[in-house]
């Protein structure tokens, strides 16, 4: 164990692995049997440590990994060498040989990719794994829907590359179900007209947790592609798993540095953009933005201490975090623990509301706690 894993915690995030497995359950049962569970764990898993989260996830049953780029992959190979992992993001050239090393499925946009990726497996001896992607209106990845034709027949044509599915990405899944509707349409429509195609023999995905709707028994679709419901953070209310009851996995929290009084009409942080309208008990908190909390959070962000919302006053700064401890029943004292997300006596602040704080979403605001913040892992007993 390093010197600083023994130090005192000033700033944490707990992760909960037992509610996470609990919550792949809970997913499984509310999809059909036959839709297969691709678990999205990149970013480092959202924040929450790829390593332990895969591992949990493997252990509860995940079909396929989704990462963004090799360096994630490879943490997936280090815990199992025969688990699928497709690769979401563009392969750069010098990173091609990975495919075949490690035994990775990448997504291809382009005829271009065909070639590289063929040569790839001609060298290896083996065929590489792809998933074909058709860009349907998000204008990111993926080939236009329009010209999905010819790349289709370019990887059916190649000796050495083994199609393993076909995807696509909703741009609005969560606040337009109309134009998600309109890419739903336009997938499949494509999908009719690629001759061979074996929909049985393959991944057919185009559904994250915000834009699963509900999934006749003959629906082309057989995967979905899961990433911040695992975690418990709820999608868009119509989807159709919305109804899962997903506990979150995630808490962050820190400590009260300092306590003290200070008199009505003083100026509190940078900039003095706060005046005290009152005479006022303050606590100094041992996290800023330089944890995770948002700078531009701070005229709206609260937090939970002795079980009660507190303000945050003026600026958050990068170390430090100052709240209005004024009407906390009981005592406060330097070192008493802070919820920053999560849960403290009868209140909960969720990782949606203090993205909402920040104007930004969760997926942000997972990806911005920072590497100083230590993530402690709980396990099914507790520990």
């Amino acid at each position: 164990m390093s010197m600083s894993a023994q130090l005192p915690r000033r700033c944490w995030v707990e992760i909960d692995l037992a509610a996470l497995e609990r919550n792949l359950k809970l997913i499984r049962a509310t999809l059909p049997p036959r839709i297969r569970y691709v678990a999205v764990v990149k970013a480092d898993a959202y924040g929450h440590g790829l390593p332990q989260v895969a591992a949990r996830l493997m252990q509860a049953g995940a079909d396929l990994f989704a990462v963004a780029n090799i360096a994630e992959a490879m943490t997936i190979r280090e815990l199992s060498t025969d688990w699928p992992v497709l690769l979401l993001s563009p392969v750069l050239p010098d990173e091609d040989r990975c495919l075949a090393e490690f035994d990775l499925a990448a997504t291809v946009s382009s005829l271009e990719e065909v070639q590289r990726f063929d040569a790839v497996g001609r060298a290896a001896g083996r065929p590489i794994p792809v998933h074909l992607k058709i860009d349907t209106g998000m204008g990111r990845l993926g080939v236009w829907h329009e010209r999905t034709g010819e790349v289709y027949q370019a990887i059916r044509a190649a000796q050495h590359l083994r199609l393993e599915g076909v995807f696509t990405h909703f741009s609005s899944a969560d606040e337009d179900p109309v134009f998600t509707a309109e890419q739903r349409r336009i997938f499949l429509a494509t999908l009719a007209k690629l001759p061979g195609l074996d929909p049985a023999q393959l991944y057919i995905h185009a559904d994250n947790s915000a834009g699963l709707e509900s999934t006749p028994g003959e629906s082309v679709f057989n995967a979905v592609r899961v990433g911040l419901l695992q975690f418990g953070i709820l999608p868009h209310p119509h989807s159709m798993l919305s109804r899962v009851k997903a506990e979150p996995v995630f808490s962050f929290h820190t400590r009260v540095g300092l306590v003290k009084t200070l008199p009505a009409g003083t100026g509190i942080s940078y900039g003095r953009t706060l005046k005290l309208s009152r005479d006022s008990r303050v606590a100094v908190l041992t996290a800023g933005y330089g944890d995770g909390l948002a700078r531009s959070s701070g005229p709206r962000a609260q937090v939970l201490l002795n079980g009660r919302r507190c303000p945050v006053l003026g600026r958050i700064t990068m170390d430090q975090t100052i709240v209005d401890i004024t009407d906390v029943t009981g005592p406060v004292s330097c070192g008493d623990p802070v919820v920053l997300v999560g849960r403290q006596g009868s209140d909960e602040i969720s990782i949606t509301e203090f993205s909402d704080w920040a104007e930004t979403i969760p997926w942000e605001t997972l990806c911005s706690v920072t590497k100083r913040v230590p993530r402690l892992y709980r396990n099914a007993s507790g520990v």
